[in-house]
């Protein structure tokens, strides 16, 4: 049996080994939803269906993305830019499975322990308090791929952040990089459809959009038919391009650390 499968078991149940922390993480997650949701009423109002939003699917988008904050992982990198720091990414290397592998199925399991724990408060507050945009079931069955993809796009661009600490041996001022581009050009902040011009047309197309925005889109039912298949067709070739990449780092950070005498 792959060994893979035991890795993302084992992850599931470090991170739900503390459920009040989920919690407190959750309940500060909806607390920003409801910050943010008033923030963007305010806007909506002012000007009414931005972007081709209407204030429903602003205030929807809101909670919906404080919901995925968690699973997505839009603020931390990875525990293996400490490894690298340490020296203990040689223990990785040597076991027999690949280090990209390895930590994909890792970053699974604790994207799935979040959406667990973290996910469904901001959603239930949200509803509770404003109507929020139903799903119909095929845009849920769209969302439930388009997820997934997300987190994959995610792990991606953290993985390459946390392998650069074999070149950068500090990763902060990186890592604040990679924060301020995944807030700003994922939709974490607004949705990407407020975007004037060709600054829009560049967030989206940049693999952050893959992350927060395009997951949203397809959940508000805004992208159907073929606009459907080209946003998951989207999320799909990021991830594959950004995963190619990690390889070839690898086999790159593989040579840097034999150079430095790993």
């Amino acid at each position: 049996m792959s060994v893979f499968p035991w890795v993302a078991w084992y992850a599931f149940r470090r991170y739900t080994a503390y459920p009040l922390s989920s919690l407190a993480e959750a309940v500060t997650n909806t607390v920003f939803a409801f910050m943010r949701a008033y923030v963007l009423i305010a806007l909506w109002q002012a000007r009414p269906a931005l972007g081709g939003y209407d204030v429903t699917d602003a205030v929807t988008f809101c909670f919906l993305t404080q919901a995925m904050i968690g699973p997505v992982q839009v603020f931390r990198g990875l525990e293996l830019s400490d490894r690298v720091r340490s020296g203990d990414v040689a223990i990785d290397l040597y076991r027999p499975v690949g280090l990209q592998g390895w930590w994909l199925a890792d970053d699974l399991g604790r994207a799935t322990a979040e959406l667990l724990l973290r996910s469904g408060l901001p959603v239930v507050a949200g509803t509770l308090v404003f109507t929020l945009r139903p799903a119909g079931p095929w845009a849920l069955a769209a969302f439930a791929l388009a997820l997934p993809l997300a987190i994959l796009v995610s792990f991606a661009i953290r993985y390459l952040v946390a392998l650069a600490v074999f070149w950068l041996h500090d990763d902060r001022g990186l890592q604040a990089i990679s924060l301020v581009m995944s807030l700003f050009f994922s939709g974490m902040i607004l949705p990407l459809v407020v975007f004037p011009g060709w600054l829009g047309d560049i967030a989206r197309v940049l693999p952050w959009a893959a992350l927060i925005q395009v997951p949203a889109d397809i959940y508000l039912g805004k992208r159907t038919g073929s606009g459907l298949v080209a946003a998951l067709g989207f999320q799909v070739a990021w991830a594959a391009a950004l995963l190619a990449a990690g390889a070839l780092l690898t086999l790159a950070a593989r040579r840097k650390l034999v150079i430095h005498g790993g």
